[in-house]
């Protein structure tokens, strides 16, 4: 893609006044209509050292009200962050709606210059742009603007660059060992960013290469470009409202193998399990957990356990009898209610890779990811297109964290209409309870058939053979917790015998 670009454009100072002047107040005024319709835009800048990334920077952000940016300077990764998902540390740069995010360098380092510089296998490289051609597409059908651009120059004309910089005691500084074994190391690097290049060059994040070899020739490319692409951003999001909601069913193929699940209408319920034998099984359950967790705390190992299922099914006892086996230093309970104002404004997943453990420690999730195919799917929340996308989103997510090293264990805690309605009435006549009950437990109660329907679908979509689901028999309370504490220890136990699978 490099050898297409032209290196010879030139732009006068006189045609530059000219032109940029134009194209400086329709970038100013979009200001306003970028907040009025919420849209939030990503403009990365990815190149060659002395490329001019930091002065087209400077020109843009010229253009835009300093409120409504941030400018985002990526490092190569830390050792800290090598220790968390890939993706982990620019789910976290993520803009609001309706805010712009200016990024110099960004998750394109790793699959760029480092891919050479730490020696990064073919294959490993291969899974990482998947995972962010699945980032980018994941942002943009959830109505994130993403404008990329590749700043290309020849390399004699970055070695005098780089001379002119270490000639002078102001820029010296600017030049490292890593930029002069770079630009000696040009054709290396240049197969690496067009292999890149094409990989990641897709119809919703599609690569602008401008050649940096003129100033003005390049401000204007860029100016050009990032006006036109907030336009039809803007454009297409007015079409598509004015559309009529669309309740066709189309769910992306998943690209993972599944696993067969039963249908909950087959769960037998009638599992349990005497006071004396669950007594003596918790405990065993509890000391092998309490054994597991300093071994993957050494290990470095994430463990992260998620809970779904019916109101009243018994998450809160299940999970308390979890926690009790573990340090407390070292696992957090992340309860998760309706998404507040601000994370609403960015990606539905933004708040869970905000919770993700550190490396070592444990997750525990009271409820989670999967309300966008429940709750938002049933109450409206989200339109269909969302809801039958996000299974695919939600296997993604999941794959990174398996990657990643995560041991994860999904729940979905199961219990008959009848065992609720009495759990129901018996917190409605207990004070202690009383809080537990609300309006909106009886509202979904009246919603079991379309529910039963979404957890199913959920089953056939997201029962991955590296995260699979578990459903908890949970008439009987006790049996359901056993049950649990058995399986998170199985999960663990089986991937420390595999070892951790960190591929970073």
């Amino acid at each position: 893609m490099l050898e297409k670009v032209d290196l010879k454009k030139r732009v006068s100072k006189e045609d530059y006044k000219k032109q940029v002047k134009p194209l400086q107040t329709a970038l100013t005024a979009l200001d306003a209509p970028i907040k009025t319709a919420g849209l939030p835009v990503i403009i990365l800048f990815e190149g060659w050292s002395a490329a001019g990334k930091g002065d087209a920077i400077s020109h843009l952000i010229l253009n835009f009200d300093p409120r409504w940016f941030s400018v985002v300077n990526i490092q190569p990764p830390t050792e800290l962050e090598r220790r968390e998902p890939a993706m982990w540390r620019y789910w976290l740069t993520l803009p609001k709606a309706g805010q712009l995010s200016i990024m110099d360098r960004s998750w394109y380092q790793e699959v760029g210059v480092l891919r050479l510089e730490d020696e990064v296998d073919d294959l490993t490289n291969l899974r990482h742009m998947d995972e962010i051609n699945s980032f980018e597409r994941g942002l943009t059908d959830n109505g994130y603007l993403i404008i990329k651009f590749f700043l290309h120059i020849s390399q004699k004309e970055q070695k005098a660059r780089l001379e002119k910089l270490d000639d002078s005691k102001n820029t010296e500084w600017r030049v490292t060992s890593k930029d002069w074994r770079r630009c000696r190391q040009y054709d290396k690097y240049c197969d690496v960013f067009d292999q890149m290049l094409e990989y990641t060059n897709t119809p919703n994040a599609p690569w602008h290469i401008v050649s940096g070899m003129n100033e003005e020739a390049r401000t204007l490319d860029i100016f050009r470009i990032v006006k036109e692409s907030v336009e039809s951003a803007l454009k297409l999001q007015t079409e598509k409202a004015a559309l009529p909601p669309s309740e066709s069913h189309t769910i992306p193929p998943s690209q993972e193998h599944l696993v067969s699940m039963p249908k909950l209408s087959e769960i037998n319920l009638n599992k349990n399990l005497d006071k004396g034998k669950y007594k003596k099984q918790l405990q065993k359950e509890q000391e092998r957990l309490a054994n597991l967790h300093n071994k993957v705390y050494l290990k470095k190992i994430p463990v992260i356990i998620a809970y779904e299922g019916w109101d009243a099914a018994g998450k809160g006892g299940n999970i308390k009898r979890v926690s009790e086996a573990l340090d407390p230093r070292g696992y957090e309970v992340v309860p998760i209610a309706a998404p507040t104002k601000e994370e609403k404004s960015r990606h539905y997943l933004w708040r869970f890779w905000k919770a993700l453990p550190k490396s070592g420690h444990v997750a525990i999730f009271d409820r989670t990811w999967y309300g966008r195919v429940l709750v938002e799917r049933i109450e409206g929340f989200c339109s269909a297109e969302d809801w039958q996308r996000a299974y695919r989103e939600i296997n993604e997510f999941e794959r990174q964290l398996y990657d990643w090293g995560a041991v994860i264990v999904k729940f979905w805690l199961q219990i008959s209409p009848e065992e609720q309605l009495r759990r129901f009435k018996e917190r409605e006549e207990t004070p202690a309870k009383q809080w537990k009950i609300t309006d909106d437990d009886w509202r979904n109660r009246d919603k079991w058939p379309q529910y039963e329907i979404a957890v199913n679908d959920m089953f056939q979509h997201t029962s991955t053979d590296f995260a699979p689901w578990h459903i908890i028999e949970g008439n009987d309370k006790k049996y359901a917790r056993v049950k649990t504490l058995k399986l998170i220890n199985e999960a663990i136990e089986k991937r420390l015998a595999e070892g951790k699978k960190h591929h970073r």
